[in-house]
């Protein structure tokens, strides 16, 4: 397949979202980034014919999108249910439920976690989507999950870091005598 092929051409698309997505701090901008990148997904998996990556990244935009405005754990529950159902049907067989398993850790991730914990999590997604889309043949797929778990470790990392930050100057600040 060539590399400017309509197919791969998405996923570069998506690569430029999902590398944007992942360097954000923001939990929101994060998630409308990560379903903008799930929408492309399912163009990139359906030309690829990769029915059930392109049903669980379908499933990922619809939870993502909503994740943005709801939490819990319900809603995580039926993202779960409706991929494993979408994989059923499609008679999703061996490698094919990769992705299902991707998309369901990135559904609890984004129903029920928050700032690093969710991110971690989303990681471990992050590894079945990139084994997905080296199976798929996806250069920009493999090269967007590749960037994507980069930039999450270091966004984790400089999370974990600005906390510690905050929490020593609080610790500071307490210790100062009253004036």
């Amino acid at each position: 397949m060539s590399l400017l092929s309509p197919a791969q051409a998405l996923g570069f698309v998506a690569l430029v979202l999902g590398v944007s997505g992942f360097l954000q701090r923001d939990d929101r901008r994060l998630k409308l980034l990560l379903a903008a990148e799930c929408f492309v997904y399912v163009a990139q998996f359906t030309l690829l014919g990769r029915p059930s990556a392109a049903s669980s990244a379908l499933v990922s935009g619809i939870r993502t999108t909503l994740s943005v405005w709801l939490r819990s754990a319900w809603l995580a529950a039926a993202s779960v249910a409706v991929n494993v159902g979408l994989a059923l049907a499609l008679h999703t067989g061996g490698t094919g439920w990769i992705p299902v398993v991707g998309s369901s850790l990135g559904a609890i991730a984004v129903f029920t976690l928050r700032g690093v914990p969710m991110r971690l999590v989303l990681l471990v997604s992050t590894g079945c989507w990139l084994v997905t889309n080296v199976l798929a043949g996806s250069v920009g797929g493999t090269i967007l999950e590749s960037l994507v778990a980069t930039a999450s470790v270091t966004t984790m990392v400089r999370m974990t870091l600005a906390a510690r930050k905050a929490a020593a100057r609080d610790e500071a600040e307490a210790l100062e005598p009253a004036a």
